[in-house]
């Protein structure tokens, strides 16, 4: 991937304005900023911070990006610990000073995958990083400002750490931040932009504020209230009645009535009092007291944006309660038969426990769509149940029963074993070929990386039915299979064992005296095991156990015959009659979503191969989830902010 230089926006040009503007205007609007907590020149540093990243940008791209300025030690893509999703932010290590300040002279707000990065030395002492010397907030920015633009803005006054435009799905936010170098330019950038036109609009420049600091100010300024807001008035009021209500009550400064376009009160109104102690003691007699046969409600006035917090956490901890409520006793059946109705299905889980609630989902036509949910008074009923009926045949179908997940929390925790399970086979294979396992997430460049690959980051192969390449593995010159470095085995790909009868196999016919070994390109020899090329992989009666059923013929695999194979033979026998079911509706991905979907018990397994709409919604899952994981999803936030240079909002 090669990187061009974004085109640099117009510098805000900076217009004395008529009035300056107030120095105390709040801060509270910019909750989402982050600290710019980066301090020191980057003397005798050779490690760069690079932010703002797509999450799909990997090490290999921005190896290819670096590696332009001068030689790269390492790089590092900061990921999630658990979904091992990119969390927008890397760790890029040169082999001198120098091409450090060239990468960030050349590269800083360049665009990477279309959006621009952000880019400054990495300072790995927190305290440093946190020290709020030389840090500025801008607020009141034109939406057309970006990085750059404002970057370009305040240099003028110094040199600059990190320089940022807060900004969400829909653009700029109107405040960024700039970190000086040192506290003497951040003073000349207040001094000479505070209150100045940036594109038509006049900004505030002041000193950071960190959130403690800003939290502290508004929770003093919440318990000093002196506006009081009333609802529930009763339309007929008029502006001198709803003044007099609270007159008895103290002094007050303003008072208002809210009317639409025809003059008709809205039934709320605001009414700021002089005095605090005055504000509270209406609010304390008001509320809840009956006015021309209204029942008001007064209350100290608040923002939109803190009632909408305020509403926010409400929801989530009604949410958190109602699921803690049925946490261990909400069971989740699938594979029902269709003559089974809820009385039935009741009937059967019974005898467990006392049963709170059981409903089988049905169609708007009626008609059961083979899941449903069975809720007992407590956790304990609900293990047995699941022990005692997880796979009971009913109506020669074996039943599905788990505990109730979250989709969020299914997809999870989908995600988490699939890694893990990569991970395992990865070390295996490492261990059965005589070498460490590589630590995770960092990349040094070395030779003999595949094109296109760098060096240690491995190809993900997918499942593959019998006598098929695995997908994913690199195919060298003349359709030979790509020969991996040594010790750097595909992830999830286990070596196929020679089919009986195969040439050199244990116990097959050896070759005809005098035949010349299989030769590669250039005439070298050809591994053993490895493809002719132009020739199709060994397959025929030979190459498959004999009592195996041919699990690609539909109606042809059921449980009994699963149950005479080995576990990792039903694995084979189940991936073999799904692969082709998945391919054709996915044929690009059928690997990589059978490879997931194998992930399953076998006795749901068999209910997707009965049930084709089934299947069809289980691919589609694991198609998010694999979407999901390979472009983000915006991950952990709290990693970022421990890790990551940050100015703290």
């Amino acid at each position: 991937m090669s990187s061009t230089e974004s085109p640099a926006p117009t510098p805000a040009e900076a217009v004395p304005a008529s009035n300056p503007a107030p120095a105390a205007e709040q801060q509270a609007a910019a909750n989402g900023e982050r600290n710019n907590n980066n301090s020191g020149d980057g003397a005798n540093n050779t490690s760069l911070y690079v932010g703002e990243l797509d999450p799909s940008v990997t090490e290999a791209m921005l190896f290819e990006i670096f590696n332009m300025i001068g030689p790269v030690a390492s790089i590092r893509v900061c990921r999630d610990a658990v979904t091992r999703r990119s969390l927008g932010y890397a760790y890029v290590n040169f082999l001198n000073t120098n091409d450090g300040e060239r990468a960030m002279e050349q590269l800083n707000y360049s665009l990477i995958r279309n959006r621009p990065c952000r880019i400054m030395w990495s300072q790995r002492d927190p305290a440093l990083r946190r020290t709020g010397q030389g840090n500025i907030f801008i607020k009141n920015l034109d939406a057309g400002i970006d990085n750059k633009a404002l970057h370009d803005t305040f240099a003028a006054f110094g040199n600059i750490l990190s320089c940022k435009v807060a900004t969400n799905e829909t653009g700029s936010l109107g405040y960024g931040f700039v970190h000086y170098e040192t506290a003497e330019a951040a003073e000349a950038a207040i001094k000479h932009v505070n209150g100045m036109l940036l594109n038509d609009k006049k900004v505030y420049v002041g000193h950071h504020i960190p959130r403690k600091e800003r939290q502290a100010k508004i929770e003093e300024t919440r318990a000093n209230f002196t506006n009081v807001y009333a609802k529930n008035v009763d339309p007929e009021v008029t502006d001198e009645e709803f003044e007099k209500l609270f007159t008895k009550y103290g002094k007050i400064t303003s008072c208002v009535l809210q009317r639409d376009e025809d003059g008709k009160s809205k039934g709320f109104g605001f009414v700021n009092f002089e005095d605090h102690n005055e504000a509270q003691t209406a609010v304390d007699e008001l509320h809840d007291s009956e006015y021309k046969g209204q029942k008001l409600f007064v209350a100290r006035a608040q923002k939109k944006s803190e009632r909408e917090e305020e509403l926010r956490r409400s929801y989530e901890a009604a949410k958190n309660e109602k699921l803690a409520k049925f946490q261990g006793v909400n069971l989740y059946l699938k594979n029902i038969p269709e003559s089974y109705d809820d009385e039935r299905l009741r009937e059967e889980f019974a005898p467990f426990g006392a049963i709170t609630s059981c409903k089988i989902m049905r169609a708007p036509s009626g008609v059961s769509r083979g899941f449903g949910f069975v809720c007992y008074s407590a956790p304990e009923e609900a293990n047995k149940a699941v022990s005692e009926m997880n796979g009971k045949m009913l109506d020669n179908r074996p039943l599905y029963v788990a505990l109730a997940q979250r989709k969020d929390d299914r997809r999870q925790q989908l995600e988490a074993q699939i890694m893990q399970r990569n991970q395992l086979r990865l070390q295996q294979q490492a261990a059965a070929q005589g070498m460490g396992y590589p630590g995770p997430g960092m990349y040094y460049p070395q030779p003999g990386a595949f094109p296109g690959q760098p060096g240690g980051m491995i190809p993900r192969p997918r499942y593959a039915p019998a006598g098929m390449m695995p997908q994913g593995m690199p195919m060298a010159p003349y359709g030979q299979p790509g020969q991996f470095p040594a010790g750097m085995v595909p992830q999830g790909y286990r070596p196929a064992r020679p089919p009986r009868g195969a040439p050199n196999a244990a116990g097959g016919p050896a070759p005809p005296a005098g035949a010349r070994p299989p030769t590669g390109v250039n005439g070298a020899p050809r591994p053993a095991g490895q493809p002719v090329p132009g020739q199709p992989m060994p397959r025929g009666p030979a190459a498959r156990p004999a009592a195996r059923p041919d699990a690609g013929q539909p109606g042809t695999l059921t449980a009994a015959a699963l149950a005479k194979a080995s576990p990792e033979e039903q694995k084979q026998m189940l991936g073999e009659a799904i692969y082709p079911k998945v391919a054709a509706s996915q044929p690009e991905l059928a690997g990589k979503l059978t490879g997931m979907i194998l992930e399953l018990p076998v006795t749901e397994l068999l209910h997707l191969l009965e049930e084709s709409e089934a299947l069809d919604a289980k691919v589609n899952e694991a198609l998010e989830v694999l979407k999901e994981y390979q472009q983000n999803d915006e991950a952990a936030e709290a990693e970022a902010e421990a890790e990551a240079p940050k100015t703290e909002a």
